[in-house]
């Protein structure tokens, strides 16, 4: 399948690289490695994603190879012109780059996804041709294989933009799918002298005082159910902006959550404007929290899921405490749809 994808860049000339709305370390590094890799095979490339890059990783020199979709209006991107091919990394729902995606479908030959995210059994299907490995680790692990695929040199600016990517997704190697293969990859990279601690530090140590002021109010407002077992938290817009903390910061505090020693379950829903929510929903592995999310038009991994409502919280609410407490205190199967066995 690889050598199918493979086959496809060859051929193509023009290709645009995109990842989901904020974007995450996975998707970022995955297409600023292929972004570096295509330029050296003379390739005419753009990067163009949906809205701006958080904060934290702008130690990629994200300005200098990132247009932003929603700067458009603002000239400042160029018109997205007549491509051979668009990639899409780290998801394989069209729903998270729209409006951008509506122009990819207008402008482009071929439009491919690929990711290491589960099938949606609800929602849109990738694209004929998609490379979709959910075995996977991370998207990185998979633009790694792609990059020796097409017979590309590693050099210190991919290496950089790879191991970002994997060190995000599995948490600095924390969830491997139990698999050897991140491991073996982060040990090839560090040979390309791409200060790793520096990394660590961008991706994981980026709190300042006033992010652990939001922190410790944010925490203050959990509400517990299901005898401590799930944790629900809303995050006003309000206090985002009342201590300087941009959407991704506020991910972090759903990771927090989930050291909780009997938490099984958390949910964090984020205002982003007036009845408009991203919902992000973990599992420690009790229960499928990806058949919840899609229940609510959203998608993710298994264990680690969300998406993006709309309506009063007063009638969100209720219906998704409903929902988790209902798989927090039953039993509910891991199995997929065959179609994510056979991706």
């Amino acid at each position: 399948m690889l050598k199918v994808l493979s086959q496809k860049i060859k051929s193509a000339q023009n290709i645009i690289l995109s990842t989901h709305r904020q974007c995450d370390g996975d998707g970022l590094g995955s297409e600023l490695a292929l972004y570096h890799a295509l330029k050296k095979m003379q390739k005419n490339v753009r990067i163009i994603n949906v809205d701006a890059t958080a904060k934290k990783y702008h130690f990629l020199e994200v300005g200098r190879y990132i247009e932003v979709y929603e700067h458009q209006k603002e000239q400042q991107i160029r018109k997205i012109e007549k491509t051979d091919l668009v990639l899409i990394f780290d998801t394989n729902d069209s729903r998270l780059l729209e409006p951008l995606y509506s122009e990819f479908k207008a402008q482009a030959e071929m439009i491919l996804f690929i990711d290491h995210h589960p099938l949606l059994l609800q929602g849109p299907q990738p694209t004929s041709g998609s490379f979709i490995n959910t075995l996977a680790a991370s998207t990185g692990e998979i633009t790694y294989e792609l990059i020796k695929t097409l017979g590309v040199e590693m050099d210190t600016q991919i290496a950089r933009a790879l191991y970002t990517s994997i060190a995000f997704d599995t948490q600095l190697f924390r969830f491997m799918r139990n698999s050897s293969h991140s491991h073996l990859i982060a040990a090839e990279l560090l040979k390309y002298n791409i200060q790793v601690e520096d990394i660590h530090l961008k991706l994981f140590g980026n709190y300042t005082v006033q992010k652990m002021k939001f922190l410790a109010h944010a925490l203050n407002q959990i509400e517990y159910f299901s005898e401590g077992r799930l944790a629900i938290l809303k995050l006003q817009a309000k206090d985002l902006s009342q201590f300087s903390i941009d959407n991704d910061e506020s991910n972090d505090v759903i990771d927090l959550l989930m050291n909780i020693e009997s938490l099984h379950a958390a949910a964090l829903l984020r205002e982003e404007g007036y009845q408009k929510f991203k919902l992000s929903l973990r599992s420690k592995g009790h229960f499928d929290v990806l058949n919840i999310a899609e229940s609510f038009g959203g998608g993710g991994h298994l264990f680690s899921s969300g998406a993006y409502l709309t309506g009063a919280y007063e009638d969100i609410k209720p219906a998704l405490v409903k929902a988790l407490v209902q798989a927090v205190d039953g039993v509910q199967s891991l199995q997929r749809n065959k179609k994510n066995e056979s991706a």
